[in-house]
């Protein structure tokens, strides 16, 4: 067991340090204020760099890193601001992991190079009007007609939602009850009878765009199918398992970016004549959060580690997710609370890491659902909800 990254993953990570805390500071202000996605011109900039696509197969335009070293990258970004790192999370653990997995090849090399190219995005769309935690209550419908699909139904709370040009949109496939009915397909955003929804105002998550999706017998071809139902559902939960790990890191990369603020801010601001850092408060206060952002790092590794490069497991992925969630947090509170007067102005972005980091306790699964997902795996049964 060896906790020490790499040489080339020490070089990965300061040089994606660099590029988000050089070039994206003034983004993600901007990005804050007009709430408008990442431009097509850093989605360029990003591939350039090879920050899309870190751990996708070379074959599909991808650096074949591993999912560890997507994670690194990952932090450094969300460091910034979720909305700077959400492409990241979109091509490295998101939609784009399940098309690599389970999609056809001719899919998958119609899609995942353009992503790697930043030429587009694609989102999931999952949740519904009446399934969120419960998933398989999901009732938009896909109808297999001779070479086509037909999709009927409504999407809610799909991050990209209006904005990205694909969508892994889960559905129902078959008349199969509950999970045994449910696969993906692939929906390009020009499709006919496709229309979004005006764009959810969120607590934080500015310049990540959200919007409810409506299916209205929208045509895709058969080849668009990533995975059909009886087992599909499945495999769509082993890739979540997987974004469950990148949700992890974006909150780690809030309150590790909260943590390196303030403690720059204890040893500037002086009161009493002296460095608030000299203050035996504010050293408990610092010591506690380290040892919160340096828990739920090694958790993520751990799960991310354990899995080389395929799907984590749901006992760790979840462990790390929802240790990640609550703690990040308390940690940004924390942070927000030192800064006083200037943690609570947004002109310093503190507040910002505030709003953004619940969502990531409510997105991909809340933090209730999470220790529903570690109790069954500790006693070796899935609960029914429904009794």
């Amino acid at each position: 067991m060896d906790f020490k990254l790499s040489d080339q993953q020490r070089e990965l990570q300061e040089t994606a340090r660099n590029f988000a805390q050089k070039e994206m500071v003034d983004v993600a202000q901007s990005m804050e204020q007009t709430s408008e996605p990442l431009s097509k011109e850093w989605l360029k900039r990003y591939s350039e760099m090879g920050f899309l696509g870190i751990n996708v197969s070379e074959k599909y335009g991808g650096l074949g890193l591993s999912n560890l070293d997507a994670l690194l990258v990952m932090e450094e970004f969300a460091k910034i601001s979720s909305a700077v790192a959400f492409p990241i999370f979109e091509s490295c653990v998101g939609p784009v992991k399940a098309i690599e997995h389970f999609a056809s090849e001719e899919l998958k090399q119609k899609v995942i190079p353009e992503v790697c190219k930043g030429d587009i995005v694609v989102a999931v769309s999952m949740s519904e009007p009446n399934a969120g935690s419960a998933l398989t209550d999901l009732t938009t419908k896909a109808e297999i007609k001779e070479e086509k699909i037909i999709l009927n139904g409504t999407k809610r709370w799909c991050s990209g939602g209006g904005h990205s040009e694909g969508y892994v949109v889960y559905c129902r496939m078959s008349d199969e009850p509950g999970a045994n009915g449910i696969g993906a397909v692939y929906v390009e955003k020009g499709a006919a009878g496709l229309s979004f929804g005006q764009q959810e105002k969120l607590m934080g998550w500015n310049g990540i765009p959200s919007a409810d999706i409506y299916f209205d017998n929208v045509e895709v071809p058969k080849e668009n199918i990533i995975v059909e139902a009886n087992g599909g559902f499945k495999k769509l939960m082993e890739a979540f398992d997987l974004e469950r790990c990148g949700n992890a890191i974006m909150c780690l990369g809030q309150a590790s970016g909260a943590l390196e603020s303030v403690v720059d801010y204890v040893q500037e601001r002086e009161q009493f004549g002296k460095q608030i850092v000299e203050f035996q408060a504010v050293q408990m206060k610092l010591a506690e959060m380290a040892m919160k952002v340096e828990a739920s790092r090694l958790l993520i590794h751990r799960a991310a580690h354990n899995a080389q490069e395929g799907f984590p497991s749901i006992f760790e992925s979840s462990v790390g997710k929802c240790f990640s969630n609550e703690t990040a947090r308390e940690v940004v509170a924390s942070a927000m609370q030192l800064m006083g007067g200037y943690g609570f102005n947004k002109e310093y972005g503190m507040e910002r890491k505030y709003r953004d980091v619940w969502g990531w306790g409510i997105a991909g699964g809340t933090i209730d659902i999470q220790k529903i997902n570690i109790a069954s795996a500790i006693v070796g049964k899935r609960f029914n909800q429904r009794k």
